[in-house]
């Protein structure tokens, strides 16, 4: 079991598995996910919506549709930042890697949306790089 939080615990949950149950692993530097991090963007991984439970704190996410059919989930509290979904593929959520608690044996594979890094992102190529999506991403 994999259990996480927002900064300000109104929001808790966890997730039925384990490192091997959490999908490839990318760091996002799109516009959408550097302005909503404040940073040079995101690492998520995809995970079976059904298999996450919210333990406290459901009422506290809203939800900030960012695109059309793209929705971003936040703690309506502190601004955690939780996951994000399209309305085209409800059985899949991209949770945020910073807000679980649980110890994780996982490492982002892919650093996607690197045509979209301003020059101020200088960073190293830690990852494979893709100007856009990882290659099989549906």
């Amino acid at each position: 079991m994999i259990h996480g939080s927002c900064k300000c615990q109104a929001i808790a949950f966890a997730y039925d598995g384990s490192d091997a149950d959490i999908g490839v692993v990318t760091f996002c530097h799109c516009a959408d996910c550097r302005k909503l991090q404040g940073s040079t963007g995101v690492i998520a991984a995809p995970v079976a919506s059904a298999r996450l439970t919210w333990t406290r704190g459901q009422s506290q996410i809203t939800e900030f549709e960012s695109s059309p059919g793209k929705k971003r989930a936040f703690c309506s509290v502190c601004g955690t930042p939780l996951y994000s979904r399209r309305d085209d593929r409800p059985e899949v959520l991209r949770l945020r890697i910073g807000c679980i608690d649980s110890p994780l044996n996982v490492t982002p594979q892919a650093d996607i949306f690197s045509e979209a890094l301003p020059g101020w992102a200088d960073l190293d190529a830690m990852y494979p790089r893709y100007p856009r999506q990882e290659p099989g991403r549906g």
